[in-house]
């Protein structure tokens, strides 16, 4: 998902220009955007913003988020994941919610055992792990077992959810 990016023609090769970090006030603007294009029923703008924020979280979570913001750096990613899956249902896409709601719990997992995170960012990953793993069984109930979520419940293991 490349949002924004300017043509060849107006800036220089990409390997000379380093990676913009990714803010928490950039992700609330494109979620903003989003439910402006929700509410005025533009669904495929509202989509294309949600992928952006979507798009934004993940870069917080890989740069490693701001000591203090771990939380809001995962609920943002969490929301994120959320909301667009909600999109593609709404746009009778189920399996590709399932798809990304799998991503999102599994991405979390990882997150929480992987021990080159900071001890905070892995704690706001299994604290936010019960929303998704919720999601996976909302939908399940809504649309049936899909093998992604299948496959994400079942690799839960031992830090996985009980309810």
């Amino acid at each position: 998902m490349d949002f924004g990016t300017p043509q060849p023609s107006q800036s220089p090769p990409a390997s000379s220009v380093p990676p913009t970090p990714a803010t928490l006030p950039q992700w609330e603007r494109a979620m903003q955007r989003a439910r402006a294009a929700g509410q005025m029923g533009q669904m495929a703008m509202a989509l294309a913003f949600e992928q952006q924020a979507l798009a934004l979280a993940l870069r917080l979570v890989q740069q490693a988020p701001p000591a203090g913001r771990e939380d809001d750096c995962i609920a943002a990613l969490v929301v994120s994941h959320l909301n667009v899956a909600d999109l593609q249902v709404q746009a009778a896409e189920p399996d590709a919610a399932a798809r990304l709601l799998s991503s999102a719990h599994g991405l979390l997992q990882s997150l929480m055992a992987d021990g080159r995170c900071s001890v905070a960012l892995r704690q706001a990953a299994w604290r936010h792990g019960r929303e998704t793993h919720a999601a996976l069984f909302a939908h399940v109930r809504s649309h049936g077992l899909h093998p992604a979520i299948a496959q994400a419940l079942a690799e839960d293991g031992p830090s996985g959810r009980s309810s």
